[in-house]
């Protein structure tokens, strides 16, 4: 089984846009501005919340103008990732400009387009590409749709992807054609797809279709609200509904005692037992649309038990778990410092180790979040004391079924702040 967890994106910003008119005369259409800022950070944004931490921009058109603002928009983004801006020589299509990124590629990668953001468990493709044969070479994101007259349609046999259609064929007329699933523009790829591009071809009309005929292609199906910004239309409407949206509610969760057992220090792999309905309690949060963050004490460094390398070591297997279980931690912070701590350099007080609410309020500083649409469950009081101090509802665990004492909790929240609701109409893209 290969890793569920992908570090690098790719994403195509290179298209001309000629829908938008003399939007995209000096603008690109990936930075076109959304709620006051760039489309392509709230595209950024999202990808971060499943791991990812390493971008390439594939440019073409006005790519100095994606080069400059690249830095802005890493600079305001929750947490620290990478940026590199790979420029096609000539306008090369979308397969093209793959290919001569491939010396940036790593040998597994997310490939998405610059202009539309699937709001879906992206998760759920990070677990079903970690259990695809060695043959296959990439795995595509499916929406399902009621109407397909507007779109080409990708069929299937069970998860294998077996051919495509272009709009309007093998359907009847219009009026006859019945639902079906469609390309969302989210792709996990091998690199040895580079193997199958020339420096100019088109990855939708020349490189799926062919690898599907091969059967080395694989869909899974997402489900979730979908926004494009190819025509003014839909880059209007975006201007309120993407970050409206994507300024989500959050659910913070304490490490030990909550989603593993508590034995004390624990800073192995070894050591990790997952608690009764973590993984459960995680995904769902992240099915229905919830930041997941993990906050936590780890005076265990303090005391010399094991080192700060050894908690980011341990908390990258545990995502490595939570994305093959289908949901996600979308951030963590923890406090090494204690009072009273044996090592010099970690003995003092701080304003990160709870029941002081720094960690809380850092992640709600980074990811803009509202105090009313966060929740804290923790197993002691320490945890309790630092989201009242935060300005946020806290919940203690005493044991059992994370996933069963969690449910209520976010149902209720969601009756009483309606912010919170997972209106599943509008997440169910049709």
């Amino acid at each position: 089984m290969r890793s569920a967890s992908i570090s690098q994106c790719a994403i195509l910003v290179g298209g001309l846009a000629s829908r938008l008119g003399s939007l995209t005369a000096s603008t690109p259409k990936a930075l076109q501005d959304c709620g006051g800022r760039p489309f392509l950070h709230w595209l950024i944004r999202e990808f971060m919340r499943f791991g990812f931490n390493d971008f390439v921009l594939l440019a073409g058109h006005l790519s100095d103008e994606i080069e400059a603002a690249a830095a802005t928009i890493r600079n305001a983004l929750p947490g620290r990732v990478q940026i590199r801006v790979s420029v096609e020589p000539f306008r090369a299509g979308t397969g093209g400009a793959l290919y001569h990124a491939r010396d940036l590629l790593d040998p597994v990668f997310i490939l998405s387009n610059g202009d539309s953001l699937f709001d879906c468990n992206l998760a759920t493709v990070l677990a079903a590409q970690a259990l695809d044969d060695d043959d296959v070479l990439g795995r595509m994101v499916l929406r399902e749709v009621e109407d397909v007259g507007r779109f080409g349609i990708v069929e299937m046999s069970g998860e294998r992807v077996t051919a495509f259609h272009e709009r309007g064929s093998g359907a009847g007329s219009p009026s006859e054609v019945q639902g079906g699933r469609i390309n969302s523009g989210l792709y996990v790829l091998r690199k040895r797809v580079i193997e199958q591009l020339a420096p100019h071809c088109s990855l939708e009309a020349e490189i799926l279709p062919a690898l599907a005929s091969r059967g080395t292609l694989r869909g899974t199906i997402g489900r979730g609200w979908f926004m494009d910004i190819g025509v003014p239309a839909d880059l209007a409407v975006a201007q309120v509904a993407i970050p409206a949206r994507l300024r989500r509610p959050a659910l913070f969760l304490d490490r030990d005692g909550v989603i593993n057992l508590d034995h004390g220090w624990v800073g192995t792999r070894e050591r990790f037992q997952w608690s009764t309905g973590a993984l459960e309690a995680i995904r769902a949060a992240t099915e229905l649309g919830w930041h997941v963050f993990v906050v936590t004490n780890q005076s265990g460094v303090a005391r010399g038990l094991y080192d700060e390398a050894a908690v980011h070591d341990l908390h990258r297997w545990i995502l490595e778990q939570v994305h093959a279980a289908g949901g996600t931690i979308d951030d963590w912070r923890y406090c090494p410092f204690h009072p009273e701590a044996p090592l010099p350099a970690y003995r003092r007080a701080s304003g990160w180790r709870k029941p002081s609410p720094g960690m809380l309020l850092d992640l709600m500083d980074a990811w803009e979040l509202d105090p009313a649409t966060c929740l804290m469950v923790g197993d002691q009081a320490t945890d309790l004391a630092a989201a009242a101090a935060a300005g946020i509802a806290g919940h203690r665990f005493a044991g059992g079924d994370l996933a069963a004492f969690l449910m209520p909790l976010l149902t209720r929240h969601a009756q009483e702040h309606p912010v919170c609701a997972p209106d599943i109409k509008a997440r169910e893209e049709a």
